[in-house]
């Protein structure tokens, strides 16, 4: 078995967990927010990025605020770890992966915005966007470098432990034309 070391992707089955795990979270963000509501009225699309959370904190931190806000947050946070775990890299630039993450996560926020839009009683919102990707950079920034690390070193553990036998050596010339047979 081909062992996979920080050079390298990590273990398949890493990244086969991750994919399995992102392909849930994708279904239940696609439930949560795809479904179509039944209210007697809806606002008009917000186009204006920040005018949602203006608007929120307009009236003071309030429980609904903090709900409403947190809860975009919140929805698409765990991608800053599944799309990480999902592509199996451990030898990646912190910024690149950082910015990757993010867009992807940003890409994904912006196509169940543009879903929403054709969904009764959703309503589009490009607030939600830049609150999932800020959810996106703040779950990869917590968890994802200290993780990487802490994979690097054990791979880097499970290299150095290779068996040595010391008393190995070239076995003696044995010779094949002696004896009864001759070949010429």
């Amino acid at each position: 078995m081909q062992r996979h070391g920080p050079g390298s992707t990590a273990a398949p089955r890493m990244r086969v967990t991750g994919l399995l795990l992102l392909v849930a979270h994708l279904l239940i963000v696609g439930w949560l927010t795809l479904r179509p509501r039944t209210v007697p009225w809806v606002p008009a699309a917000n186009l204006e990025p920040l005018a949602t959370i203006r608007a929120e904190l307009a009236h003071g931190v309030s429980w609904d605020a903090v709900q409403h806000l947190g809860g975009s947050v919140l929805l698409l946070a765990p991608l800053g770890v599944l799309l990480p775990l999902s592509a199996g890299r451990l030898n990646v630039s912190p910024l690149v992966s950082l910015t990757r993450t993010v867009f992807a996560g940003a890409m994904i926020a912006l196509a169940i915005e543009l879903l929403q839009s054709g969904v009764p009683g959703r309503v589009p919102d490009i607030d939600s966007v830049l609150l999932g990707a800020l959810g996106v950079a703040l779950v990869h920034l917590a968890v994802v470098p200290g993780a990487r690390s802490r994979l690097r070193r054990r791979y880097e553990r499970l290299g150095d432990t290779t068996p040595k036998i010391p008393r190995v050596g070239v076995a003696r010339q044995a010779d094949v034309l002696t004896g009864s047979r001759t070949y010429l």
